[in-house]
């Protein structure tokens, strides 16, 4: 009589592949835990790490160049907080020639006193204000106030031509009177021409020329003055 022989695996061997598909199964998901790690945490910690490690050096190359420190932002984290050992950044610094004339009038007698002399007018920024630079990928967005007249400041070249009237001369008193309000005058001219835009001007070129080597787009927003605690 035929018996059909039916091919049997030891149980050992059954176990052995068990275990060793077991043991792959393990190894794959550790490798796959590990590259998982990798991607999401040890990259971007490292990106993290650069970008900051370069904004940090971008802040100490701006000191270098403007005197001060601006606040600069990566990812809306301040990595670096504005420092600064002076309170105004002067960009423009103008000369002008300024005429006042000065009246006083009593009983119909006017005397008169007409002043001229030269002014240094120095524009830029005041520092108590935040300066801010936010740092992306391709671009650096610089949040400032605009600039304004720091000092106007007479240069010792003050005229005066007196006109006495009948009974009402000039004297001393009104020398004073007229240079205080002429000087007051010269800096309101100063506030009302050109200077302010022409320092606007002159530091948007100085802030894009020193963003060219990092080879960033540079966007300058003027904001409204908040005053930078000291």
């Amino acid at each position: 009589m035929n018996y059909n022989r039916i091919n049997t695996i030891p149980y050992t061997a059954i176990g052995f592949m068990i275990s060793r598909n077991l043991k792959l199964l393990i190894t794959l998901i550790i490798v796959g835990t590990i590259a998982a790690y990798v991607v999401v945490v040890v990259i971007p910690t490292q990106l993290t790490q650069r970008a900051y490690k370069a904004a940090q050096t971008l802040g100490e190359d701006f000191r270098k160049a403007f005197q001060f420190t601006p606040e600069v932002i990566v990812d809306k984290t301040v990595i670096l907080n504005q420092q600064t050992e002076v309170f105004e950044l002067a960009v423009l610094s103008q000369n002008f020639e300024h005429r006042y004339s000065w009246t006083h009038s009593w009983l119909g007698s006017t005397k008169k006193i007409d002043i001229r002399g030269s002014f240094d007018a120095k524009v830029g920024f005041d520092l108590h204000q935040k300066f801010v630079l936010t740092v992306q990928d391709e671009k650096v967005i610089i949040s400032l106030a605009s600039p304004v007249v720091l000092s106007v400041e007479p240069k010792g070249d003050i005229r005066y031509q007196d006109e006495n009237g009948i009974w009402n001369w000039v004297n001393l008193d009104d020398r004073t009177k007229a240079t205080n309000i002429f000087i007051v005058d010269a800096r309101n001219y100063a506030e009302q021409a050109d200077f302010v835009q022409d320092a606007k001007v002159k530091m948007e070129e100085r802030l894009k020329t020193f963003f060219k080597p990092y080879g960033k787009e540079v966007e300058i927003r003027y904001t409204t003055s908040v005053k930078q605690e000291m």
